[in-house]
């Protein structure tokens, strides 16, 4: 994802001001700035509105939290897709398919990147407090090794993902969805592929989750 996204800013004008030009891969800085503004945000104003309607101590259930965080990821490629859409009706109304990059600013990418910044809050945070929460004392190290693992996994599955559409896409002397020449390919295809891909995960989730039984907490009373 976040390659892609990069691929897609570098087809944009990156330019601020007539002097500097800002890479497309530093945009990642505002996935950070929105992990650094949802981070109290949820905790200062999310949680005490939901505790109100949930009745839950912080708002959501862990699962619930991940859950949220799946969806807004969905959104993001949703978004990203959106754009890539307005780049490439850009480029065949003017026919740019041969300029470096188009003049559509950098900056339309913000919100995607605000949007992933926002499902990590949720997901990646939610995933911690469910396995230190939820996992055996003696297990809580090994099960959050296991939560970063996931990530390694997804870039491996990624890589396959990417290798296979380019080869099926390819097929038959086309120039297929991610070209060299992003301007003659089709970007939004592999952005609608992922959504598609995230709502299969979701709709996995929902199903195993809604199956799960927390783990009851004992407190010592005196």
């Amino acid at each position: 994802m976040n390659t892609m996204f990069v691929l897609q800013g570098n087809t944009m004008d990156q330019h601020i001001g007539p002097n500097f030009k800002i890479p497309s891969a530093s945009l990642s800085l505002f996935d950070t700035l929105s992990v650094i503004f949802w981070a109290p945000v949820y905790d200062r104003l999310i949680v005490p509105f939901t505790r109100k309607f949930t009745g839950h101590e912080r708002g959501f259930t862990q699962l619930q939290r991940i859950g949220i965080g799946l969806i807004i990821s969905i959104i993001s490629m949703i978004v990203a897709g959106i754009l890539e859409v307005v780049r490439l009706n850009m480029v065949r109304r003017n026919n740019y398919y041969d300029l470096e990059t188009i003049p559509l600013s950098i900056f339309w990418q913000v919100p995607q990147y605000f949007l992933i910044g926002a499902a990590e809050v949720f997901t990646n945070v939610g995933q911690m407090e469910f396995f230190y929460g939820q996992a055996p004392d003696a297990m809580r190290s090994l099960c959050a090794a296991l939560s970063l693992t996931t990530n390694a996994l997804g870039n491996y599955v990624s890589t396959l993902l990417v290798t296979i559409v380019i080869k099926v896409t390819t097929s038959h002397g086309r120039l297929g969805w991610i070209p060299d020449n992003l301007n003659r390919g089709h970007l939004n295809y592999f952005y609608w592929l992922l959504t598609l891909l995230s709502l299969v995960n979701f709709v996995v989730y929902l199903w195993i989750a809604k199956r799960y039984k927390y783990k009851k907490v004992i407190t010592n009373v005196r």
